[in-house]
């Protein structure tokens, strides 16, 4: 995902086919892992979000030529249980976009969809450990699900870790870092594509393990991209040594997933495909929780 900025025109020669191993039930998510310790959990089990640990973001600043503007609403933030949690034990996050013709933000802009983005910042943030959620999404050209992290005080200095972008296409993943000099159009991007029967419609753990020297893309185990600070240097200055803080969201349209499906109307990114799905309510990324852990020794 990104952060005040023009994003990344995917470097399509980086990308790497790495086949996605069934996902399993997670055995005691909020252990006490080998070597380290939950810092923060969330399993999104009660009926309204948890503000000591989140807070949604409201549009203020419009990035990547995206078609929707944030609000703090519970009809783009919710909370399911039951059969409609679809597998998650406990209940789950529910971010999904809506279409609101005309919808004018505090700025005077007009927005065509409404969704939801949520953040730590200031609330939780860590240096060093693995973060990790487990997320199960809806495939439709152009919607823009991530989960991700930024650093302080700014975009790029302080570095940003994309955990997993989802640009609607249900047979693959995308993860990313960006600093200075290495942003945009980053050299540090690459794919998972997942097995026909195990898309990302499916629950999947999506993780990073960071350490001072390196960052390491796991997806429901199997590694996807390991960048070590070695490797960045060829570019620029290895920002990953300070605070970072979580952040989920349900982006629509723009600029990435314009430049992979080259769509143009009925909106910038947007599939017909993609529009029906938000209009029917039935565009979400659900969230079944959310873990960091911190190892000793770091």
């Amino acid at each position: 995902m990104r952060y005040n900025k023009q994003i990344l025109a995917i470097t399509l020669a980086a990308v790497l086919a790495v086949p996605a191993f069934p996902q399993g039930k997670i055995k005691n998510a909020h252990s006490i892992g080998r070597g380290g310790k939950v810092i923060f959990w969330d399993d999104f089990s009660g009926n309204k979000l948890d503000r000591s640990k989140w807070t949604p973001e409201v549009t203020g600043s419009h990035v990547n030529d995206e078609l929707q503007a944030y609000v703090d609403s519970a009809s783009v933030i919710s909370f399911v249980k039951g059969a409609a949690a679809e597998g998650a034990s406990n209940g789950a996050l529910v971010l999904s976009p809506r279409y609101l013709p005309g919808f004018k933000t505090a700025d005077g802009k007009i927005f065509d969809f409404i969704s939801g983005r949520l953040n730590t910042k200031d609330k939780f943030d860590f240096t060093y450990g693995k973060a990790e959620a487990r997320i199960k999404m809806v495939s439709g050209s152009g919607l823009w699900p991530a989960w991700w992290m930024l650093g302080y005080p700014s975009w790029p200095s302080g570095g940003e870790t994309d955990i997993m972008e989802f640009i609607g296409e249900g047979d693959w993943v995308s993860s990313a870092i960006h600093g200075p000099n290495y942003f945009g159009e980053t050299p540090f991007v690459n794919r998972l594509y997942f097995d026909k029967k195990n898309d990302a419609t499916q629950w999947h753990v999506y993780a990073v393990e960071w350490t001072p020297e390196r960052l390491v893309f796991k997806y429901d185990g199997v590694t996807v991209m390991r960048v070590t600070k070695t490797m960045v240097e060829h570019y620029g200055k290895w920002v990953f040594t300070d605070k970072q803080f979580l952040i989920l969201n349900f982006a629509v349209g723009g600029i990435y997933p314009f430049k992979v499906n080259g769509v143009k109307k009925p909106y910038y990114g947007l599939s017909e495909q993609a529009l029906e799905l938000i209009k029917k309510r039935k565009a979400k990324m659900m969230v079944d929780w959310v873990k960091v852990t911190a190892y000793d020794g770091k």
